[in-house]
């Protein structure tokens, strides 16, 4: 008869394995998208801003001959003139009209889920669908002249004049960049205590006092976030004007932007990539001076 043992048991060794504890490890992959897709393409702009070259040709360094080139090119000018006027233009808008909205949605009654979905669906939507189709609605034979010309207003050029379609495109821009800042707006008055609208009702205040006094101040800091990035995006607008205006950037060039001018004078086998990088740069100077400019206004307002 077999005995059970009575001796230590042995257990079986265990197998350590030794895993990547290095962060950088982890971190490699963003960093590599990081470094390929803007870090790199960031310096080769910087370095060629400084250089003659071209789409085929290898330049040679210029120094700062291409950004004295800026100062007497008429183009770049209009470029400037319009992309400042298109911050001016839109900025406010997308300020106000998204809070507007966020107020009028943020309550929770049967249905508001469906005009939420309803107001963003600009927002996922593409650039080119959406300037197509403002294209057929704003053009000479479109829906919104026929419109007009059945009420005895008239054909308007929106797509032919040059302030009409400047405006045209930063009503699109508008309409497309509601749904996303209302979002944004959305998620700041759900941080505003109940209690401070309750207390200004009790005091008397009305609906009109009670959003400048209470809503205002407490979504301050959000409005400036969205001033900030509205700013940059309206400073580099591109899609919009090039749907509507064309690849010249309308009548006589009179609308083109400062990225359109990017883009024209960069592109193609003859292209001066060493001229459009000197732009971009000016364009990178500028958005940064906007935001600093928006969060110090921002700053300035809370002290």
């Amino acid at each position: 008869m077999l005995m059970p043992s009575t001796g230590p048991r042995t257990r079986p060794a265990r197998v350590r394995r030794h895993l990547p504890t290095s962060p950088w490890l982890f971190a490699a992959p963003g960093l590599l998208i990081i470094g390929a897709f803007i870090l790199y393409p960031f310096v080769s702009t910087l370095v060629n801003a400084f250089t003659d070259r071209r789409t085929l040709i290898p330049g040679e360094f210029v120094g700062l001959a291409n950004f004295r080139e800026l100062l007497h090119d008429d183009m770049f000018w209009i470029g400037l003139r319009n992309s400042v006027l298109y911050v001016l233009g839109v900025v406010p808008a997308l300020v106000i009209l998204p809070l507007l909205l966020a107020l009028l949605v943020q309550k929770n009654i049967p249905g508001i889920t469906f005009f939420r979905s309803a107001f963003y669906t600009p927002v996922v939507a593409s650039i080119v669908v959406v300037g197509l189709i403002w294209v057929w609605l704003l053009d000479e034979r479109g829906l919104i002249n026929a419109l007009l010309e059945a009420v005895g207003v008239g054909r308007v050029g929106f797509l032919s004049d040059q302030w009409l379609l400047l405006m045209s495109a930063m009503a699109v821009t508008v309409w497309k960049g509601l749904g996303y800042y209302m979002i944004i707006y959305l998620a700041a008055l759900a941080n505003v205590p109940r209690e401070l609208h309750e207390a200004a009702a009790v005091d008397g205040a009305g609906a009109v006092r009670r959003f400048f006094a209470v809503t205002v101040p407490a979504v301050r800091s959000t409005m400036a976030l969205v001033g900030a990035l509205s700013s940059v995006a309206a400073f580099k607008v591109f899609s919009e004007v090039y749907l509507m205006a064309g690849p010249s950037g309308g009548p006589a060039g009179e609308d083109t932007t400062l990225v359109m001018l990017v883009q024209r004078t960069g592109t193609g086998l003859t292209g001066r990539v060493g001229y459009a990088s000197a732009i971009s740069v000016v364009v990178f100077v500028v958005t940064v001076a906007l935001m600093l400019l928006v969060l110090r206004a921002d700053r300035r307002s809370e002290s």
